[in-house]
């Protein structure tokens, strides 16, 4: 099976959960992904990019956070709410190490994510970090110049 838009929805809000718990909770991130796995009965492709999402937020969380920051320098990553910042991660990473995503999908996907799990500001939050994020990304320029 291969992943589309319905089967990357469920895998980012899978991941989203994942992360939320592990950032929350001493849980470790293998075993929580684990049982999410485990319990899931999603296809393996599905499963497949939780793991690349998950695992590659885990793995470049320092520089997803440091872009965040820069991004949103008034609101401190740490002090984020735990949907904000973890909707923001799966993003950053989608736009930064996933070019098969594409952007402005990545983006949409983000605010519907947030505004279904965070707070009545959370999507206008996500969704203007990201586009200060965004319009540092080279194919966005050129596409807005076309």
């Amino acid at each position: 099976m291969a992943i589309n838009a319905e089967t990357r929805h469920k895998a980012r809000t899978t991941a989203l959960k994942i992360l939320f718990e592990t950032d929350l909770t001493p849980h470790e991130l293998d075993d929580v992904l684990d049982r999410y796995m485990e319990l899931s009965g999603s296809p393996e492709a599905v499963q497949d990019y939780i793991r690349k999402v998950v695992l590659g937020v885990r793995d470049n969380q320092e520089a997803l956070d440091t872009e965040i920051a820069k991004a949103a320098p008034q609101f401190p990553v740490n002090q984020l709410a735990a949907i904000d910042r973890n909707v923001l991660r799966i993003a950053v990473y989608e736009l930064r190490h996933q070019p098969e995503v594409p952007l402005k999908a990545a983006i949409n996907e983000a605010v519907d994510i947030a505004k279904r799990f965070g707070g009545d500001s959370s999507g206008r939050f996500v969704n203007g970090v990201l586009g200060n994020i965004a319009s540092d990304i080279p194919a966005v320029e050129e596409s807005e110049q076309t």
